[in-house]
């Protein structure tokens, strides 16, 4: 048992980078999951339920399934070994024992079995190597507002459209700065319409820091298009 220090966390993939100070340890080796095909040998390793070093083992079902958990959106590698509370975190290891993937969820319910769920290793060694290197995964767009959905029910009651509802726009932020308002409802963004703030993220997040959208936005019942230049999230914690 050894005490780590944090290097850095990324909550959006749901990976960290600790340190601790040894030399010497063994290490396991890296595979390529880009060249991972559904039907081969995957084994998944953690301490489910507390019960440390358990391997389970079964096939690849999916390569590049894209899952959505807790408002976020992931894409996985789908396994059919058995992965329980405590295997996140653990290795998904493939015949020649190289790490695939770093399981991390499965679902759950009456009638479901067997669907698990694992980052691809090549993804997260960028991520890692993003971490160690600067803290924080670079890149990574962000407006600088904070929104509340406006549904259906909501527009009707109230008179609004329906979008995301800016409640906070974060100073000197890339919305501040295009003139964006707390207020304002956000319809559409690079020409597509959006009916909530997750549609509005994981439209945004096909662009990069740096990058110009359009966004389409209703204020005071007056419909515009506002340009915004995507800034970059700094702070991962």
């Amino acid at each position: 048992i050894y005490d780590a220090t944090i290097v850095g966390t990324d909550e959006t993939t749901d990976l960290a980078v600790i340190k601790i100070e040894k030399t010497g340890l063994p290490a396991a080796e890296l595979g390529n999951s880009d060249s991972v095909k559904v039907g081969e040998f995957s084994m998944a390793i953690g301490n489910p339920l507390g019960m440390e070093s358990t391997v389970t083992a079964g096939i690849i079902s999916a390569v590049n399934r894209t899952i959505t958990s807790e408002n976020r959106n992931y894409t996985v590698i789908q396994t059919d070994a058995a992965i329980n509370s405590g295997n996140s975190g653990g290795a998904l290891v493939n015949s020649k024992g190289q790490v695939i993937g770093i399981n991390t969820l499965k679902l759950s319910g009456a009638g479901i079995e067997g669907i698990g769920f694992a980052i691809p290793i090549t993804e997260a060694k960028e991520i890692i190597n993003d971490l160690i290197n600067y803290g924080y995964v670079t890149g990574r767009p962000q407006l600088g507002i904070t929104c509340q959905d406006v549904s259906e029910s909501v527009s009707q009651a109230y008179n609004m459209p329906i979008g995301a509802y800016i409640i906070s726009v974060s100073e000197g932020g890339a919305a501040a700065k295009a003139g964006l308002k707390t207020g304002d409802v956000i319809t559409g963004i690079e020409g597509q319409d959006i009916k909530t703030t997750e549609e509005l993220n994981n439209i945004k997040n096909e662009y990069n820091a740096g990058d110009t959208v359009t966004l389409t936005i209703v204020r005071d019942g007056k419909t515009m298009d506002v340009k915004v230049e995507l800034q970059e999230v700094t702070n991962q914690n």
